[in-house]
């Protein structure tokens, strides 16, 4: 059998989430995130997108209406990443969680990216991002990446809008 390897351009291009309650979730991608809906099937089903894509996230309630998160320790979606195209749009985005008062589980700096670690209302993982130029990505002898998981710079981060967290 002949190798095959996905092109280049090939990309992620939507998630689709089975949620608990369709309105909590649609005010978290909407409120919190800051996507746009798209289009809704009645009040089971709504999709949403940033710049009106047809949609970058769809949620529905076909299986999982008043359902639980599924328990730790089995398999499934660890998290979706959304990545913004300049560094000052992800700081934008932490701000806005910030003002929300929503919990931040965790951030990295990944050399490739930089990356903030939430969860949407129904547990599922959500990674928001901004990818460094690829030129500069750390890269081992051999041309590898050579991706790694360092503290993120806050300051840095937040400086990019004008907000510190020492005031």
């Amino acid at each position: 059998m002949q190798e095959f390897i996905a092109p280049a351009g090939t990309r992620v291009g939507h998630v689709h989430l089975k949620v608990a309650d369709l309105e909590r979730a649609v005010g978290f991608y909407r409120d919190y995130l800051g996507f746009e809906v798209v289009a809704r099937y009645g009040d089971q089903a709504a999709f949403l997108s940033a710049g009106g894509y047809h949609h970058h996230i769809g949620l529905n309630t076909w299986e999982s209406k008043n359902g639980s998160p599924p328990p730790r320790g089995t398999t499934g979606l660890f998290h979706t990443a959304f990545n913004y195209p300049e560094r000052r749009d992800l700081a934008r985005a932490v701000v806005r969680l910030m003002e929300l008062h929503y919990p931040i589980g965790g951030s990295s700096d990944h050399g490739t990216h930089e990356a903030i670690y939430l969860a949407d209302p129904d547990g599922n993982g959500i990674e928001l991002a901004w990818d460094r130029a690829l030129e500069d990505w750390p890269r081992q002898e051999d041309g590898s990446l050579d991706m790694y998981t360092h503290p993120l710079d806050w300051d840095g981060l937040l400086a990019e809008v004008g907000v510190s967290l020492t005031r």
